[in-house]
């Protein structure tokens, strides 16, 4: 018997401007299911701006980097671990490019060629490596361990023995 591959988690931040849009964060989030991912956990959270300063720590020395401190912690945000087979090069895809004013002409379609605004206001954000993306779970989500996941849940979310709750924007376990 084949094994299937196991479902890789990402963190998906959906940033304030697209929360404060219903209409836009309807369809982010239509575009989520339609792609096959589940919602692992899910969270509305105002970072601080002394988060958003560690969050963003790699980009301390970048022209961009205050603007993007001060927008991210301007209002609330999603966040929320989607889990599928290769999930962070899925929803990486989904995003587009960064660049925001190419991303338009480039990849119309996508989150940020539909949902921009600008590079910082760049609607979303997504996880670039597994080894990325556990680190940024565990920032939003402390009390989330990555193992006993995989060791206890992993499975029956692989095996879609899950419900999804439309309410909470959340895949639950039916057992």
């Amino acid at each position: 018997m084949i094994r299937e591959k196991p479902l890789e988690l990402t963190l998906a931040i959906i940033k304030p401007h697209v929360i404060k849009n219903s209409c836009a964060l309807t369809k982010i989030r239509d575009v989520i299911l339609r792609n096959d991912f589940q919602v692992v956990k899910n969270d509305r959270v105002c970072i601080s701006r002394s988060s958003a300063e560690d969050f963003y720590a790699e980009h301390s020395k970048k022209f961009f980097y205050q603007r993007l401190v001060t927008f991210m912690s301007s209002g609330p945000s999603d966040v929320y671990i989607l889990a599928r087979e290769n999930a962070i090069a899925k929803w990486r895809e989904l995003l587009g490019p960064t660049k925001v004013y190419k991303t338009i002409i480039s990849h119309p379609e996508s989150i940020r060629g539909r949902f921009g605004i600008s590079d910082t206001r760049n609607a979303a954000h997504g996880s670039d490596s597994q080894e990325t993306a556990e680190k940024e779970i565990k920032f939003f989500f402390p009390a989330f361990d990555v193992k006993l996941w995989r060791a206890k849940d992993e499975e029956l979310f692989r095996m879609r023995r899950t419900v999804f709750n439309p309410e909470k924007f959340l895949h639950e376990l039916l057992c």
